[in-house]
Formats: C-alpha cells, sequence, structure tokens
C-alpha cells in the first residue's frame, strides 16, 4: 500500500514554521534563504510559467516545498537542486505527506550546490521555474542557460532590482551586463511583482517575476562575446575605444575594430545590443 496523504495542498504558514522547526532551521542571508508561505502567490507563479504535465521542470533552491508542490500539481516532473542537506532529505517527505505517492515518484532531488552542477538525472529538462537565492540568482541563471539548453522557457522570481537589469534593453539606466548576457541566450520580460510579506522570512525588498524565451543567438563565439560585455561595462561611462583598450592592446586598435564592426567607437556599452557586442568580438584575433 502506498503511503495516506495527511495534508492535502500547498504549504501555508504554519506549516512552513513546523517543518523549519523540525528541522531546526534558521534561515541564512547567506543562502537567500526567504520561503514563500502563500498559495495564491505559488500558483500564480506556476499559472504564469504554464507548466504542463508533460514538463520536465528544473527548479533550484526548493528550500522548504512550497513552489516544489505547486510545479508536481501540475503532473509535471521536478528535479530540484537543493545546497542544504537537511532541506534536500526533507523535500520527499513533505512532498509525499501534501500530495501523495505519486507526485513523490515525479519528483528527483540533486543535493548540490547549482553553481556547481554540469550534470542533472532524468530527462533533460523543458522548463526551469525557480524562486532564486538573491545572492547568486544571475549566475546561476546564466550557468544554466549555457549547460541545459533543452529548456525553452523559464520564469523565475529574483529581487526586483536583478528582475530590472535582466529585462532591461539597450539605452536604460540599469542596463549592464546582466541584461546583455541574458539577451545572447533568450528575451526576458518582468511580468510581475511578488510583496515581502508572502515570504519567510520576511526580507527587506520586492521581488520580481521575469519570464524567459530561449532564442538563437547571433553570430559569433560567445566567450569572446562576453569578454566585450564585461570590458565595455567594467567602466560603463567610458567610451568604447577606451573601454576596451585593454582588449585589444590599445585605445587605436580597440577604435578600429569598433569602427570595423560598423559601430562608433565614442558610444558607450550601455546603447549596443548584443548582436553589437558579438561584432565587436569578431575583430579579437
Amino acid at each position: 500500500m502506498g503511503s495516506r496523504v495527511t495534508d492535502l495542498g500547498l504549504l501555508d504558514p504554519s506549516s512552513i514554521r513546523r517543518i523549519a522547526a523540525e528541522l531546526d532551521l534558521k534561515p541564512t542571508k547567506q543562502r537567500g534563504q526567504n520561503f514563500v508561505h502563500d498559495a495564491n502567490t505559488v500558483r500564480r507563479i506556476v499559472g504564469l510559467a504554464a507548466v504542463a504535465a508533460d514538463d520536465v521542470v528544473l527548479e533550484i533552491g526548493p528550500g522548504l516545498g512550497s513552489l516544489t508542490l505547486g510545479l508536481l500539481e501540475t503532473g509535471a516532473s521536478v528535479t530540484a537542486i537543493e545546497i542544504d542537506e537537511r532541506l534536500a532529505g526533507r523535500l520527499p517527505a513533505t512532498t509525499r505527506e501534501r500530495l501523495g505517492d505519486d507526485a513523490a515518484g515525479r519528483l528527483r532531488v540533486v543535493t548540490a550546490d547549482a553553481l556547481q552542477v554540469d550534470a542533472l538525472p532524468g530527462p533533460e529538462p523543458t522548463a526551469v521555474v525557480a524562486n532564486l537565492p538573491y545572492n547568486v540568482s544571475v549566475p546561476v541563471l546564466l550557468r544554466l542557460l549555457e549547460l541545459f539548453d533543452g529548456w525553452r522557457r523559464g520564469l523565475v522570481m529574483v529581487q526586483l532590482e536583478v528582475a530590472d537589469r535582466l529585462v532591461a534593453a539597450p539605452g536604460s539606466k540599469v542596463y549592464g551586463v546582466p541584461s546583455a548576457k541574458m539577451a545572447w541566450w533568450a528575451s526576458a520580460g518582468r511580468v510581475g511583482t511578488v510583496p515581502p510579506t508572502v515570504f519567510w522570512p520576511v526580507p527587506n525588498v520586492d521581488s520580481g517575476l521575469v519570464r524567459i524565451e530561449r532564442r538563437d543567438p547571433p553570430p559569433g563565439d560567445r566567450r569572446a562575446t562576453f569578454a566585450v560585455i564585461d570590458a565595455a561595462f567594467a567602466q560603463r561611462r567610458k567610451m568604447l575605444r577606451s573601454a576596451l583598450a585593454g582588449l585589444f592592446g590599445s585605445s587605436t586598435a580597440a577604435s578600429a575594430a569598433v569602427e570595423a564592426a560598423g559601430l562608433d567607437p565614442t558610444a558607450r556599452g550601455e546603447s549596443l545590443a548584443v548582436g553589437d557586442f558579438a561584432a565587436i568580438a569578431a575583430q579579437l584575433r
């Protein structure tokens, strides 16, 4: 006989605190641990992500399982990467208690740092849906885009300021390295905000929901393009001919490279789209 479902549904504030107390868990800022305790928020995220029963969803930092349960409710399979061994160990039991054996059988838990994982068990993910830890959200997201090219769409919850940077267009005050590198892989748009009150502990910032649609990258070499992006924004107020001087060997060489790409050497990186950076990178020898 399968185990009995003792408490159907998603986690609420009392169950969040009960499981945390059982684990003697004290959430830490170092790991960006803020757990969603509002079922409406979870279902809103799952709905915006358009998760279906045939999806294999990759989730980063499932924590106590709030979003994991919402994803599994759809009938989808979930591969969850969790760095905290106590949380990773408890997640299958939480799933079985709340949703039953069938849901627990569609969950795979990987106990690891998402920045170190380079392979996943089971089928390749078709989507990424995650409440990303604030302190590592951008590097984790870019790594997932680089390593696992089977997923075509995603929806992530990040600090609102980070959300704005990820979706910024050239010319925006917050356009920078995260914006340009995200644009290499995918189009991204902000599709909602989430107040601090739905988390435990309550963070001191709002969160943003970012929808990601993967697309083909521009022509060119990604590593070289990212090197140009990094150099252009390391001194974002400098003109390209100065900001890229170190990369090309001199200001004169940088000017020539930018001109060869059909761009103005006196422009600044904040005005360039990712295809422009790729065109400049093509001049590197």
